[in-house]
């Protein structure tokens, strides 16, 4: 159980009304006793999940082809792929016939919905569930995770594979500090190495440690003059980056070759596969939420063959990643996300493809907590738009917070001492969560 933030919000108070001389008066006391009794229930949430997996597909993922088929409807909406039976009697897209077969362990939510069909916009709003705004920059869930948890065992609590993604993916208003430890390299690349995990050539493990020491001091003598965010920041990098350096078995996670060959080629020697695989290997080790990107899914031009070539190994890495967690003892306790900025196009375009579209789409969540077999939401006969139960970008992220234990409207500092929610007006999807 955790405790998250004042019973009542900065919000609460103003809707109350100001404090006057001679006390609160009685209509404003019934009023803070209803908050009370009502706050009760998000001041204490057990976390479900201890991780999350954050994998997201850049472009725009069609849900017609993938989660959300619609065989009933005329070919130029339907468009060519094939649906196929899931075993809860469900039916997915031809193009994930190994998720098709575990789809007791899934939930699909074929409800999402938002108004940003511009590429950055939909992406921000699915990295930080809140709209774009030009007044201010929202962290991502990485860095309000970091923020609000810390390091495990070492091990940075925000990593990206195989870099931060996108612009949307770092601290927003939060300090830099939060912000993510990228790879630098493709898992599945030949010559994968994780830069700044090991010591440069000619130094000891001594004279790093007299290093270490000798800037402490400096770093001490610095942080008295000043409370920068920059500086506050480089010295909780340096804090961490001597814990990773220091510990063999924070680094071992990192090390892709420590896998037995069998669990490797199960996953896909690809980059699908390595980079669900290197996911699966820092959760297990420590790190508290991981995103990571595959493919591109733009697809404005001949879609069923971009999604033949584009899904197979997707489909591979994912099914197997979520068995290998089941396996494990992992899959309750880590939260496994698969999203896109938006949707595609009801109707197949003059170009064999589909164009962006906010206004209904698919996401899939695994693990931590939520129900599998379960189909939330629907789109209509043509998938243009939500048929019942819309979910937003605030509702799935206060959705994912939630099973991390993690209370979605809790007031973080934004510059100016200005208190902004973690999310604003999202729901718990109560429904898929077990």
């Amino acid at each position: 159980m955790r405790c998250q933030g004042n019973p009542f919000s900065r919000r609460g108070f103003l809707a109350a009304g100001t404090f006057g001389g001679l006390g609160i008066s009685l209509p404003q006391l019934m009023w803070m006793q209803k908050a009370a009794a009502e706050q009760k229930h998000y001041d204490f949430i057990e976390a479900k999940a201890q991780s999350v997996i954050h994998i997201y597909l850049p472009g725009g993922m069609a849900h017609q082809e993938t989660w959300d088929p619609k065989p009933f409807s005329p070919l130029e909406y339907r468009g060519e792929m094939k649906p196929v039976k899931t075993n809860t009697g469900e039916i997915f897209a031809e193009s994930v016939p190994k998720l098709a077969g575990i789809a007791d362990r899934l939930c699909v939510i074929r409800s999402m919905t938002h108004g940003e069909a511009a590429h950055e916009r939909g992406t921000h709003n699915m990295f930080t569930g809140y709209k774009p705004s030009p007044a201010l920059k929202y962290p991502s869930f990485g860095a309000v995770v970091s923020h609000e948890y810390g390091p495990r065992n070492n091990l940075p609590p925000y990593v990206c594979i195989p870099n931060q993604p996108n612009e949307f993916a770092g601290t927003g208003y939060l300090s830099s500090s939060y912000g993510p430890f990228s790879l630098g390299s493709d898992p599945a690349s030949g010559s994968f190495k994780v830069r700044d995990l090991d010591l440069y050539n000619g130094m000891d493990e001594d004279r790093f440690t007299r290093r270490q020491a000798a800037l402490d001091v400096v770093n001490k003598k610095f942080s008295s003059l000043t409370n920068a965010d920059s500086v506050t920041a480089m010295n909780t990098f340096y804090e961490r980056a001597y814990s990773l350096l220091g510990s063999t078995e924070a680094k071992s996670a990192f090390d892709l070759k420590k896998e037995d060959k069998k669990i490797r080629d199960a996953y896909g020697m690809n980059q699908a596969g390595q980079r669900l695989l290197m996911a699966r290997r820092l959760v297990e080790a420590g790190c508290r939420l991981v995103t990571l990107t595959y493919g591109g899914w733009d697809m404005h031009r001949g879609i069923t063959d971009a999604m033949r070539r584009t899904m197979p190994p997707l489909d591979q890495a994912l099914s197997q990643l979520i068995l290998d967690l089941e396996q494990r003892g992992l899959l309750e306790s880590t939260l496994v996300m698969v999203s896109s900025e938006f949707g595609r196009t009801p109707k197949i375009n003059k170009d064999a493809g589909r164009d962006h579209y906010p206004k209904v789409f698919s996401v899939m969540l695994a693990g931590g907590g939520i129900k599998g077999g379960v189909v939330y939401g629907a789109s209509n006969a043509t998938a243009s738009e939500p048929e019942f139960d819309p979910v937003t970008p605030a509702d799935l992220a206060t959705t994912m917070y939630h099973q991390l234990g993690i209370v979605a409207d809790k007031e973080l500092m934004a510059p100016g001492d200005r208190p902004i929610e973690i999310v604003d007006g999202g729901k718990v999807l109560t429904d898929i969560v077990a």
